[in-house]
């Protein structure tokens, strides 16, 4: 089984979602359409010159510029180019790091517009796409929480360390992320929603659903 088997199976599903919704689907990326979200996809893996502004304020105006003309391609075109994949000068076409780089970004995404749809139900994961998921919660968690107020425990009950728990940035008070691998992951991007016990005392769980990720 390839090593990005993950990443491609959460891209076809979101593409095929993406289809299902249309492009004007309301997404959990702000006030994203799911036409943003599948430009912002494109973007970030055939534009270069364009994505820094996804981490850097400077470059958000150009970002936004090019996202805007990549938005405005045919639904059904834009669609099929996020499920072709990375071109092949891209490194991310490689497996192993298509695995590295993909398998959280598709799964939070293809979340991002499942929840966003009235009626929506938790998935039940199966134990390949929580391993994948775990082997990069971790080191996903002290990056996103490094701004975080306060200390972040993970306590999976699924997956490989069901049942016991993983601290992933220091200090005190604490709050422990309690629930399935996917909502701890999806909880370090700051999407909590049911399905998740955020533990600690009130004013600390504020702290850790509100802090910018």
């Amino acid at each position: 089984m390839p090593a990005n088997a993950v990443a491609r199976a959460e891209r076809a599903a979101l593409c095929d979602l993406f289809l299902e919704t249309g492009p004007d689907a309301p997404t959990l990326c702000g006030s994203w359409t799911t036409r943003d979200l599948a430009a912002h996809l494109v973007l970030r893996e055939r534009r270069p010159d364009a994505a820094g502004g996804i981490v850097l304020p400077f470059l958000a105006g150009y970002t936004e510029h090019v996202q805007s003309g990549v938005a405005a391609q045919p639904w059904d075109q834009l669609v099929a180019t996020v499920r072709s994949g990375p071109p092949v000068w891209n490194p991310t076409s490689i497996a192993q790091i298509d695995a590295a780089s993909n398998t959280v970004e598709f799964f939070v995404h293809h979340e991002d517009v499942r929840r966003a749809q009235e009626g929506w139900e938790p998935r039940d994961l199966d134990e390949r796409t929580v391993r994948a998921l775990w082997s990069t919660a971790k080191g996903l968690g002290r990056w996103l929480g490094r701004r975080s107020p306060v200390g972040i425990v993970l306590a999976p009950e699924d997956g490989p360390a069901a049942g016991g728990t993983e601290r992933v940035k220091g200090g005190l008070p604490t709050v422990t992320l309690v629930g399935p691998v996917g909502e701890l992951v999806l909880a370090l991007y700051g999407r909590v929603t049911r399905g998740l016990d955020v533990q600690g005392d009130a004013a600390s769980v504020r702290a850790f659903l509100e802090y910018p990720r």
